[in-house]
Order: structure tokens, then sequence, then C-alpha cells
């Protein structure tokens, strides 16, 4: 036992910076390792995409790659939903600062790029709450790593890592708190509104509720602050709001045009919840704390709340542990709950997540939750020596006896039998350790490399087995080659867009970088969902897309031409070029970009029918021409209907009962066999080139509405019609001179005072300008831009301007001198002060002791903290320190003062008023005070040394 230094300190073990290297790589490899493990390119063939990022993400960073490499604009895309604000899509998806490094990574690795992204995010939120609890340790313990490990790779972030968008927040938070309590404790903001600022500019959805919680955060500081009066706190709520009015003020840039944007969605409606309601018990949320729970990113409102079994324990400890004041204890548990009724309580719910429900990815707040649990264990573990064996036994108990109960009465698929037998071995194992460390009945360093790899561990199972799904990366890019360069074989001259017939997103156009018209993003414009449903195209709350399309529709909306795997039969499209298995097809029946109506296409043309193929016919009707679309015979029998074609065509049906939702469809001897899924968004079944004489089968396949009455009706296209209506729609047509993505120049002609009906979006930042005036736009179709326009030849031009985007840069350009001004106005009131101490003769290395405004104990004014932290410092004095303290105290201040120079000429100035002054002559005194003694001692070691 000799070799065992059980009186070691732990902040030996390792420095500073060796902590912070590993709250960083330890997640870094972790995730990595899970990786290799899975398969991940380049370890295999598989790809970490997954929902969003697999149906938005990679196409808006791929967008965005494209962009900045061949200088588009990110105002406005072409690419995404017939033409979109792209700088409010960059506001929602992709305005962290870390993403402009994509401009480095070739287009072909942006799934990697986005991918390792995520893994270093990952470390940064270990490396960035471990840099906060180093703040707020008193013992400066090296085991903050620990709790650092958990909250990078906790359920929040084993749930949500694949959201790229989100992580930057959950990195920043730390930092934000911290900078909100030097401001409440110091009066200092820089950091608040400098880390808040970032925060809002990477994401403001989540930021949201990091604003919400700084409001909460700051009233439970203030209530935890000593000595508190009313003027301190009208002062420091004086300042809270304008740092935070600054933090916004940074991010207006990009802030500002997405609050516009957001107002043309379907999101932009508020239906506040008008009864209480419950979600489920806070027993079973709490169970949610055990490792390898099945996290929930459905529709169901269960948080993803992990972050390690030792918080059973932990957190029981600092409350029991009697030198925490209860005043903070009461504040934190207080948190804790209301946290946890904000999940569980539909109200606070609504509240939390912005004014609306999620939909799906529930309670997106409870990082918040994690990193307040997690304080609390990292403060009762820096002070561990204050808990007793007993404490210790109590706190295991009442964690071995809830997860007990919690194994008999939580009733969840998400837990399976060994989750409880497995958080049961983990706090066996912590708990055994604890009581080690307690009792030190072993080495501090063996007993911390312990708990480091029992955190690694216990975090790895749980990402490896929670998270981290894969598809495979080739199925995603196999035909983008292939795409790309029949792309670019087109003329760039003229206005088209194209249909990707086989896709596998709504993206697909930012995806591959061309012009299209489906978008799937929760900027999507509202209207044009309106129209879309309307129109017999697939349509929801954040999407609309193409499936669905007719003839009809590809003509009205410039969809010249068509990419399809394999070749198809449609005999009214012609073939222009094939790249492997993909085939270029040719729309001779497209309308430009802009062209001119009449009444009858503006006014009388009705919408509103509610039966897509109606809608389209009617627009047939209103010039006089045949149906487009002529209705099939069809026989209905229950749950399917049958129906034989009458000649060779292009066919199209559509399901008139609402509630059903999935159909399948056969025609032929299986010759063709399709299923149709979603129908719920009201739109058309293509069927496709169908021959004549032969049998089609519809049957409901909803498992859910099994007993519901099938209808479909069904169609074949009249291209006789649709041709005669093409040429009367095309006579005056708009030729655009000039195209890019912010502005289109081009000419028409109009033959009396008729409406140019244009296929681009209705948005405020377009101005359009005929012969060289500005004109006032109307909105066709409730979605579209039209113009009012005599009768002559007109030149018309296009110019984009993101709405609030100059308001927001001079709100920011703003915002950042003052912080810079107020920032620098406290550099040369802090160096004023250093010229004052140098008037006093003090020497540089005297000044650079005395730190008035160290920010590294945020903690200083609380009295209750203190008197620990003393009580620890004073049991490691050794009888030395003793014996100079007290020869040092057989001085009396006012002998060293007299017998030193500099407080000679001090004396001459009046010191009295100024704070500072009086804390470095109290500095120099208790230095000159340790001189003298050291001398007195060392005189009479010389005596006895003689003697």
């Amino acid at each position: 036992m000799e070799d065992l230094n059980l009186n070691q300190r732990e902040e030996t073990i390792l420095d500073k910076r060796a902590v912070f290297i590993l709250s960083f790589f330890i997640p870094v490899f972790i995730m990595v390792l899970i990786f290799v493990q899975r398969g991940i390119f380049p370890f295999g063939d598989e790809s970490f995409l997954r929902t969003d990022m697999y149906h938005q993400y990679a196409p808006f960073f791929s967008e965005f790659k494209y962009k900045l490499s061949h200088g588009g604009s990110l105002l406005y895309s072409w690419d995404l939903g017939m033409g979109i604000n792209f700088s409010a899509l960059y506001a929602y998806y992709l305005a962290s600062p870390l993403n402009w490094l994509i401009v480095l990574c070739p287009q072909a690795y942006v799934i990697e790029f986005m991918t390792y992204m995520i893994v270093a995010k990952i470390g940064l939120c270990g490396l960035s709450f471990t840099y906060y609890l180093s703040k707020h340790s008193a013992k400066k313990k090296s085991g903050i790593v620990f709790f650092g490990i958990f909250y990078a790779l906790s359920g929040y972030i084993a749930a949500y890592s694949w959201n790229i968008m989100w992580l930057d927040c959950i990195v920043l938070f730390p930092l934000v708190c911290l900078g909100l309590e030097s401001l409440v404790k110091k009066n200092k903001g820089f950091l608040y509104a400098v880390s808040l600022g970032i925060c809002i500019l990477s994401n403001y959805y989540i930021s949201i509720m990091i604003c919400l919680f700084m409001v909460i955060y700051f009233i439970s500081l203030q209530i935890l602050k000593p000595k508190n009066n009313l003027k301190k706190f009208i002062i420091t709520s004086v300042q809270f709001a304008v740092f935070s009015l600054l933090a916004g003020g940074l991010s207006a840039l990009v802030l500002l045009p997405e609050i516009y944007a957001l107002k043309l969605t379907a999101s932009g409606d508020f239906n506040f919840p008008t009864t209480f309601e419950s979600y489920f018990s806070i027993f079973d949320m709490i169970a949610r704390h055990m490792g390898n729970v099945q996290i929930e990113i459905g529709l169901d409102h269960w948080p993803n709340i992990y972050c390690g079994v030792g918080i059973f324990l932990f957190v029981i400890l600092y409350l029991l542990n009697k030198k925490i004041g209860k005043k903070e204890k009461a504040v934190y548990t207080t948190l804790l709950v209301f946290f946890l009724a904000g999940f569980s309580i539909n109200v606070l719910n609504y509240i939390w997540h912005g004014l609306h429900y999620p939909n799906s990815l529930p309670a997106r707040q409870s990082f918040i939750y994690i990193f307040l649990v997690l304080f609390m264990c990292a403060k009762a573990y820096d002070r561990l020596e204050e808990n007793t064996a007993r404490d210790l036994f109590i706190a295991f108990g009442i964690s071995m006896g809830y997860i007990l109960l919690a194994q008999k009465i939580v009733n969840n698929e998400d837990f399976h039998f060994a989750v409880f037998y497995v958080a049961m071995i983990f706090i066996s194992v912590y708990a055994i350790l604890t009581y080690m460390y307690i009792k030190k009945r072993f080495s501090t360093t063996s007993l911390f490399l312990f708990a480091l790899a029992l955190v690694v561990i216990e975090s790895s199972i749980n990402m490896s087995v929670t998270s981290v799904t894969t598809i495979n990366r080739s199925n995603y890019i196999n035909d983008n080659k292939d795409v790309r360069a029949l792309v670019a074989k087109l003329s760039k001259d003229e206005f088209y867009r194209i249909d990707k017939v086989d896709r596998k997103t709504k993206d697909d156009g930012a995806w591959m970088n061309f012009r299209s018209v489906s978008i799937f993003s929760s900027t999507a414009n509202a209207s044009l969902s309106d129209l879309f449903e309307k129109l017999g195209n697939e349509a929801s709350t954040n999407a609309y897309s193409i499936t669905g399309e007719t003839p009809l529709l590809d003509m009205l909306f410039s969809v010249k031409y068509a990419i399809y795997t394999g070749e198809t039969r449609n005999a009214n499209i012609s073939l222009l070029d094939v790249s492997g298995n993909s085939y270029l097809y040719e729309n001779p029946y497209t309308l430009p970009l802009g062209f001119m109506v009449d009444e009858r296409f503006s006014d009388e043309w009705n919408i509103n029918l509610g039966d897509p193929i109606e809608v389209q016919n009617d627009l047939a009707a209103v010039y006089d021409l045949p149906d487009i679309f002529e209705q099939v015979e069809t026989f209905n029998e229950s749950n399917s209907v049958n129906f034989t074609t009458d000649e060779d065509g292009e066919y199209y049906a559509y399901v008139t009962n609402p509630s059903i939702d999935e159909v399948d469809f056969s025609f032929g001897d299986g010759e063709s066999k399709k299923t149709f899924k979603n129908l719920k968004r009201h739109y058309l079944m293509e069927l496709g080139t169908l021959d004549a004489e032969k049998n089609g089968h519809f049957v409901n396949s909803d498992d859910k509405n099994k007993d519901e009455n099938l209808d479909v009706r069904v169609y074949r296209v009249n291209y006789d019609s649709l041709k005669k209506l093409y040429y009367i729609l095309n006579t005056n047509p708009l030729t655009l001179s000039k195209i890019s993505d912010t502005n289109l120049v081009g000419n028409v002609h109009s033959v009396e005072s008729t409406t140019l009906f244009t296929s681009i979006p209705y948005d405020e930042g377009w101005n359009v300008y005929v012969d060289g005036k500005k004109v006032e736009k109307i909105k066709l179709l409730d979605a579209f831009i039209g113009l009012k326009l005599e009768k002559g030849q007109h030149q018309i031009e296009f110019k984009y301007q993101t709405v609030g985007f100059i308001e927001g840069a001079i709100i920011s350009g703003a915002s950042i001198a003052i912080l810079i001004l107020m920032h620098l106005f406290i550099l040369f009131k802090n160096n004023g002060f250093k010229f004052r101490k140098e008037e006093l003769g003090l020497r540089e290395d005297e000044i650079e002791e005395i730190d008035l405004d160290d920010d590294d104990e945020l903690d200083e004014d609380d009295e209750d903290d203190d008197e620990a932290d003393n009580d620890d410092l004073d049991t490691e004095n050794t009888d030395k320190d003793l014996h100079e303290e007290s020869d040092t105290v057989a001085k009396s201040g006012d002998e060293v003062l007299s017998e030193t120079e500099d407080f000679k000429n001090i004396n001459t100035k009046d010191t009295s008023r100024d704070p500072k002054i009086v804390d470095v002559m109290m500095h120099i005194a208790s230095a000159n005070t340790n001189e003298e003694s050291n001398k007195e001692a060392d005189t009479n070691s010389d005596g006895d040394d003689k003697e």
C-alpha cells in the first residue's frame, strides 16, 4: 500500500488543456467507431442520411455548395418549388457559419461533409459543456470531462444528431448560459450578446427555446444572487434587455428575411390550445433517463433525455449535500419540474415550440433539461467529499428502488426488458466507485480512469443501440452523374423547368442543381401548396410537388424536359439524349415563363371546383374547347374498382374518397403494377401509357381504412384539345434575353390591354419594370405574378431583392458597431486604471498578479460555496504555512505600510474613493508582509543553524 497515493488531488491527474482535449475527442472517437461498425463511407458503402437529412438537408447543402462554386445568388433559387426565396431557406437550414467550409468540399462529397461536420459538432458539444463546468468547478476536478461526454452523447443527440442545423445551438448553449451568468454577477454582457447572437443566426428556431429559457434563467439567477436589492435588479434587468436586443440585432441580417418568408408559409398560422391535457406522467418520463431506451422522433411526445444513468445517484447526492444552499437546490429542482411539465402538458409544449405543435421530432427543448441535470450532477461530483457514505447508500437505495418500480409500472414498447438490468448494473458500479472515492480506499488516478472507461462504455452502447441508422450511399447517388451530364447539354439561354420522374426526394432539383417544380421545406409557399392541391398535384403543410402532374400543368408551368429512369412509352414526348439508364425527353407543348392572357384565364377560370380534373377541364371550357380529360367508364365493387381502356393513350385516375390513403393498381395480365400512397394529399394518379381493350383494377390497400368504399374515376388525355389550348395561350409569349437568379429581362407584345401571366411564384421581393418604369404586380391564381399591360411592344424586367435584407443588414451592422464601441470603452476604462496603477509605482509583475476582472469563478458571490471552498482549502495548509502565517500576523499592517516606499507615495494621493486602488494597496501590503515574514523566518533559521 505504500505506492498508493490516497491523498492525491484529482486536479493533478489532468491539466485543464488535457481535460478539454478529451471532452472533444472522446465523443468524436466514439462516433467514428460507430461509423466504422456501421460501414459508413469511407469505411463502407453506407451513409448517415436519415429522415430530413435525406429529404431536405442533403439537397439544400448541395444547392448551397453549387451556388458558392458557380457564383450564384444566395437570395433566390429556381431549383426548388418553381422559384424560392433562398435567403429564407438559408436562414432556416444553412446559416451555421461552419457550413461555409463546404466551399472546400468537392460536390461529390457533400454527404460526407455533412456527416463528419455532425461528428465535429458533437465533439464541440462536449468541449463547450466541459468548459462551462470548468468555470463552476471549485475543486477544478478532471472528472468534469465525464459530464461533457454525456452532454455530447445524450439522448437528445442520439435522436437528433442527423439534424445538423440544430447542433450549433447545442454547442453554443453552455456559452450563452455562461454569458448570462457573467452579465448578472459581473455586469459583463459581451459574451452573452455575441454567443446568443451567433446562436440566433445559426438557427432561429432552436434559439426561440434558448431565448425563452434565458428569461427563466435570468429570474433564477436573480433569486440566487446574494445581497440583491431592487436597484441592482432594475439595473441588471435593463442590461439584460439591452444585450438581448443586441444579440437579436446581430442576427437581423438573416432573421428579418426569414420572418417575412415564414408569414407566407402554412406555419404562419397560430392556433393556441383552448384546453389543458397531459400526455404522460412524470414517473414515466424520468424512466427515459435509463440508457438504451429507443429514441422518439415520431408523433408521440416522449422526450429524449438520457444523459447517463449515473444521474440517478448524483441528483440525489446533490440534494443530500448539506453544504449546498437550500435556495439553490430549490431553484434548480423547480426548473427540472417545470421542464418535465413542459414535455407533458400540451399548452407548455405548444409555447416551447414557438407557438406550434411539432410535426414529429418531439420535445426539441430537452437539451436544456439535460444541461440542467448534468450541471446539478457535476456540482454534486465537484463537492463529493462533503457527502457521507450514508448519503451514498440513500441515493443508491432510491435509485435501485425506482428502477425496480419502473420495471413493474412502465409499459412502453421503447423499453426492452434488458434496459432495466443494464441500468442497475451501471448504477451499482458507479456507486462502488463513488464509495471508494469518499472512503479513499483506492488511488484517485485509478478511480478516475475506471470511471472514465465506464462513461465511455455506457455512452458508446447507448449511442450504438439507439442512433446512427444508415442507408445505402450508392443507391442515393447512383444516377447523379448521368442526370448532371444530361442537364449540362441543355441550352442556358432559355428558361425551362425539368421533371425528374423517378424522384428520390421532392428536392431533387436542389440536389442535382436543375430548375424544378417540387419542394419539401418549412419555408414552402402556402399559396402554392393550396393551388397545387386544387390542380391535382401533391401538396401538404410544408411541401408541394409535381407528383400528379398532367400534360396541361407541364404546359402551364414551363416543364419542358423530363428525365426518366429507362425508356417511356409516351408517344407525345420526344427522346433527346441518353446517359447510362437516364433518358432525357422533351415536351413539345410547353409555354414559356410568361405569356399574355385575357380575362377568360385570369377571371373566368374557376380553380375552386373541388375536383382537380374538373378544374383543369374548366380551363379548356372557358376557351370553348373540348375536355382535355375524357372520363372512362368504371365498375365499383365495394373495395375495388375496375375499368376497360377504350383506346391507347395516357391515363389518369382520381380517388374521390378522402379517407383512403393507399391504393394498389394493376393493369392487363399483371404487366403493370403500382402502389399509390399518401392519397389524402389529393393528387391525381398517373397510370401511364395504357393499351386499348385491356382491363385495369384498383384495390383499397389502406390497412387503417379497409372498410371504406373505394370510388375511383379514370380519365384519358385528349391531346387534340391540349394542343389547341397551347396555340391559343402561346400567341404572345414573353421572350427572355437575360436569365439569372435575381434578374430576368425580356420582351412581350400585347395586342390589347390584357394581362401577362408568369409562372413566377408571387413574392414581394420581386420588383417589376415595364419599359424602364417600376409598375405594380398583381397576383394570379392566388399564387403567381401577373402584370397589366397596355397595347404594344414592351420590355419587361424582373429584379429580386429579399424583403428585409437591407434593413436586417443595417440593424446587424449597427449592433456590431455598438458592441465594438462598448467593448472598446471597457478596454479604455481598464487601461486607464492600468495607467493609474503605474502611477502608483507598481511593477508589471505585480499588475499581472492582480486580476481585478477575473471571470474564472462565476460563483464567487455565492456565500455557501465560498464557505465550503474555504473549508476545503484550509485542510490543505501545511505546518510550515501556519508558522509563516502566524509570523506574518505578528506584524501590523501599519508597520508594513510605513516601511514601504511605494505607499509613502500613495499617501499623498486621494485613493479612498477608488475601491480598485484600495484592493491594490491591500495586495501590496500583503505581499510586503509576507516578504518581511520570510526574512524574519530566514534570520531565525540562520541563527538556529549557527547554534
